[in-house]
């Protein structure tokens, strides 16, 4: 996995320097991080990779994991620009975009703003949308054993010992909660079901049974929501399908177009 910076340009924000992640050859595919950050979306990355024909690209939403952030990039539609630009500075096509909680929201403004570079999107366990009687849940001041029991089906294997923490993953941590508030601060857009009316571009949805962030009703409103989409539950998964059930994941988007390995 490669390391790079990319300075870009993006209207009504200025100059923004992009950190991102970059493996593997073949069709293209950009994977959008949520809350957790960007090592949430490393380990499918590299599942994605490894099996031949893709090239993986993750980039850190700027203020996460320690990056900078210019103070006019604070809002999920200016990150869906961002990444447009992203696309046309690395010359890319035929781009799948797979995006996990704030990620799918951002996955479906970027779809939104008609890039004739993306092809397919994949949103995973998306935020973003308001659902009647179907609320985010909000995390805000929740003790991270709770956090962790509603984003994972089963959390054990990824409960760590808070004392074992570096000071540099704290504040990891840290930076990652302050820029999700600034990105998403309500987590949902009340506009973007009308919005979402007016995506043309093939979605699969794919959805956690056990999310207790957003659970699968909310899910599958999401998908309702989209005219070309389709809609797929996951069993046994929470929030981040891509860290608890990578292949299943992997399966999904498999048989989910030409796009798809």
């Amino acid at each position: 996995m490669t390391t790079i910076s990319i300075p870009l340009v993006v209207q009504g924000v200025g100059a923004v320097a992009l950190e991102a992640e970059e493996l593997g050859e073949g069709s293209p595919f950009l994977l959008l991080h949520g809350g957790a950050g960007p090592a949430s979306m490393r380990g499918f990355a590299e599942l994605l990779a490894g099996r031949g024909g893709a090239r993986v690209i993750v980039p850190t939403h700027p203020g996460f994991a320690l990056t900078d952030r210019p103070p006019a990039l604070s809002d999920v539609p200016a990150l869906a620009s961002l990444y447009s630009a992203l696309l046309e500075a690395l010359s890319l096509d035929g781009v799948t975009v797979i995006g996990n909680s704030v990620g799918g929201w951002i996955a479906a403004e970027l779809g939104l703003l008609n890039d004739p570079r993306v092809t397919q999107l994949v949103l995973v366990d998306a935020v973003g949308l308001a659902v009647p009687g179907h609320p985010v849940t909000d995390v805000q001041g929740m003790a991270v054993p709770e956090i962790m029991r509603l984003s994972f089906h089963d959390p054990t294997p990824f409960l760590r010992d808070p004392a074992s923490l570096s000071d540099r993953e704290r504040a990891v941590q840290a930076t990652n909660q302050a820029a999700l508030s600034i990105y998403a601060p309500n987590m949902a857009d009340p506009e973007l079901g009308k919005r979402l009316l007016e995506l043309k571009i093939p979605t699969l949805v794919i959805w956690g049974a056990s999310d207790g962030i957003v659970d699968s009703t909310y899910g599958r409103a999401y998908s309702e929501a989209i005219p070309s989409s389709c809609f797929e539950v996951l069993a046994g998964t929470g929030h981040m399908p891509q860290m608890e059930s990578p292949e299943l994941l992997l399966r999904a988007i498999s048989g989910a177009g030409p796009q798809a390995l």
